[in-house]
């Protein structure tokens, strides 16, 4: 408890476990239905597509987040159209889109400022990097989320499991698609600050495939993804300031221990019951039940 009394009593650290708090939270919930769509690699794409359009702001003196969020927006409203009109498979256009921003911005950071510690930090991630713009964008994103989640609840169930289904139930499928890529590309863009490039998408793919290890529900996945995303962040934090390690590596190895706890836990529940447990669906009873009263 010493030890976090310290670390609170440094604005940086406050500013960067609030705002990776309810980033980490953002990223796992929008993590459940983008795995479960077989989207998992797109935020590794769109953080690519961030580094791409911050290289350009660094480099041409503007600022970085409004020149980010926009172009990492529209490219994941670009994704989302080329692949639900079947023209290119959804890894191959997250791939290209991925190769061809992040080539662009290593260009232009040769080309003019350099590798300097601005770039470094959105590559790699910095502590220090979140500012109180970010923070006060934080909260009205995970706002936003969190009421996506409790009020749309059976339409995102139902655009994750069954899209066809969903269309002749009524619900604006597409209208979900492009607000689930948007909310995701903004989260990428917060969470690169602290996380960097290369390790943001960690934040979308790990509570999600960890959860999944032995929830095999829908709501007990979303549950069990947005908190292990939260306490997997604090104790990354926690790791990093007491052994003096970059703070997005030590949070992804956190994250890594609690997909490798929770698979030794599934493993050995397979092993007293005797048999395989059913694989996540959209066929359990209580969830078949809402969408029916929806």
């Amino acid at each position: 408890m010493e030890m976090v009394r310290e670390m609170l009593s440094y604005p940086f650290l406050v500013r960067a476990l609030v705002g990776g708090i309810l980033v980490s939270l953002c990223a796992s919930l929008l993590g459940v239905s983008l795995v479960l769509k077989r989207y998992s690699m797109i935020g590794d794409g769109l953080s690519h597509v961030s580094f791409g359009a911050l290289s350009i702001a660094v480099a041409a003196g503007w600022s970085p987040l409004k020149v980010s969020i926009p172009v990492v927006v529209l490219a994941a409203f670009f994704l989302l159209r080329i692949t639900e009109h079947g023209k290119i498979k959804s890894d191959a256009a997250i791939a290209m889109i991925s190769a061809a921003a992040l080539a662009i911005g290593i260009i232009v950071t040769s080309m003019t400022t350099g590798m300097t510690t601005d770039v470094s930090s959105y590559m790699f991630g910095s502590i220090l990097a979140m500012s109180r713009t970010d923070v006060s964008l934080s909260v009205i994103l995970s706002v936003v989320v969190l009421g996506l989640f409790l009020i749309c609840y059976n339409k995102i169930f139902a655009v994750t499991f069954d899209e066809n289904f969903a269309r002749a139930t009524g619900v604006n499928v597409s209208w979900y698609n492009v607000l689930i890529a948007i909310l995701t590309a903004i989260t990428i863009v917060l969470g690169m600050r602290m996380m960097g490039a290369m390790l943001i998408s960690s934040l979308i793919i790990f509570p999600a495939l960890t959860s999944m290890r032995l929830f095999k529900s829908f709501r007990g996945v979303v549950l069990s993804s947005g908190v292990l995303g939260v306490v997997c962040f604090c104790i990354g934090m926690v790791m990093s300031y007491r052994f003096s390690t970059p703070a997005g590596a030590s949070v992804v190895v956190v994250n890594l221990a609690a997909f490798l706890l929770f698979t030794g836990a599934e493993w050995a529940l397979k092993f007293r019951t005797g048999g395989k447990k059913p694989e996540l669906s959209e066929n359990t009873e209580a969830e078949r039940q809402q969408q029916q009263d929806e």
